[in-house]
């Protein structure tokens, strides 16, 4: 909360204007985006399968093996988008159970944070986190969302475009939905580049005028999309072989020796399981949910301690 004294002298009275009241506009926001996503990808549909090369399937030759490909791969691409964009959506992120207390040391007298375990020094132990909130403890990696009103496992941020926190245990699907929108705008971008370039032609374009505009929007938004989502693919790649989030890449500028960074495959495993059958699916199979930190114990595996190591 920020406040701001207003008027002159001794009776000026102080307002004070709380930011967190934004949250509920994001609440609010994010039901809208839904409606926008649904809406782009009907106009990117008409305009791809009714419009386009839904009807050159019947031209023969090439331009048919052409729509061929193209509706092939935009319809795979389509439902793995959908897939990941609701499991996202109705996936909860991990929220801290109420019930969850740190493990305290009475011999040493201090905490003991669940992450690393009993047997660091009392350097490299942890204070208790209490969220003043909440009411409650916080186990690390853990942070508290202004929107969500509670503390979420992981937490990477909250995410207006899936009106949800994306945290421990739908980040993987919130991944693969943006892996799949970059691959779908990518493919619809390329497949209308030759009609957008024939709008600053002097040759005649086949269609009415609702069809022709309808064209340009789908490839501008389309366009537009595909080059915001590559950069943050590859960030998230990146954060995901670091074995970070979001939040966490500004915490750890003041540590680095990330005690979680397990190895790039680990980390990557970490996040998207074992079983690479299930690594492009929105989906975990069931030993690697037996295996979860976020659904047993909270207990994320890290780095051993080099130096002790070494004194052994």
């Amino acid at each position: 909360m920020f406040q701001q004294k207003s008027g002159g002298g001794g009776g000026g009275s102080i307002m004070a204007l709380n930011v967190f009241k934004f949250c509920t506009f994001l609440r609010a926001l994010g039901s809208i985006m839904i409606f926008f996503v649904v809406g782009v990808i009907g106009l990117t549909y008409y305009v791809i399968v009714v419009e386009n090369y839904g009807p050159a399937l019947f031209n023969g030759g090439l331009d048919s093996f052409v729509a061929f490909l193209v509706l092939l791969f935009f319809h795979a691409f389509l439902v793995m988008l959908v897939w990941s964009y609701f499991t996202t959506i109705l996936t909860d992120p991990g929220g801290v159970p109420q019930t969850w207390r740190p493990i305290t040391d009475e011999e040493e007298g201090g905490v003991v944070d669940p992450l690393v375990g009993t047997d660091q020094n009392k350097d490299q132990m942890q204070k208790a986190r209490f969220c003043r909130k909440c009411n409650q403890f916080k186990p690390p990696r853990s942070h508290h969302c202004s929107v969500c009103r509670r503390c979420i496992l992981k937490m990477d941020h909250h995410c207006v475009w899936v009106v949800n926190c994306v945290g421990a245990l739908n980040y993987k699907y919130f991944l693969l939905f943006l892996f799949y929108t970059f691959l779908e705008t990518a493919l619809v971008t390329v497949s209308l580049l030759r009609l957008f370039i024939a709008f600053f032609g002097d040759g005649e374009i086949d269609g009415t005028a609702g069809d022709l505009v309808a064209t340009f929007i789908a490839f501008v938004l389309n366009l537009s999309f595909a080059l915001s989502l590559l950069g943050f693919v590859i960030l998230h790649i990146s954060l995901v072989l670091a074995n970070t989030t979001t939040i966490e890449a500004y915490e750890k500028k003041t540590d680095p020796r990330w005690r979680y960074d397990l190895g790039r495959m680990r980390n990557f495993e970490q996040v998207f399981g074992t079983d690479k059958r299930y690594w492009l699916i929105p989906a975990y199979a069931a030993e690697d949910l037996k295996h979860m930190p976020a659904l047993h114990g909270l207990e994320y595996p890290i780095r051993p301690n080099l130096d002790e190591l070494q004194e052994l």
